[in-house]
């Protein structure tokens, strides 16, 4: 199937869910994703905040919700988490 992602520049910290979210749209409907901080730590460093570190590496996470979107890997809230 052939979807329409797009990532709008809106990205946030979640504080209870120590995570930073952002949407993506799905043919027009609105998918949250979200990758926790202690992640982007393990994978990027600890020299910036989770958030920077989701803002210096974006295209690559993107790519990764691209394909989890496409894999219809949601939870049962309907948000796309990754690991």
């Amino acid at each position: 199937m052939n979807q329409a992602i797009q990532f709008p520049d809106r990205e946030w910290w979640d504080e209870s869910a120590k995570a930073v979210c952002f949407p993506a749209l799905v043919n027009g409907f609105q998918v949250l994703c979200a990758i926790s901080g202690e992640s982007l730590i393990r994978r990027y460093g600890n020299d910036r905040s989770a958030l920077e570190n989701f803002q210096q590496f974006r295209w690559d996470i993107e790519e990764e919700a691209e394909q989890a979107i496409k894999a219809e890997e949601e939870d049962d809230q309907g948000w796309v988490w990754l690991s």
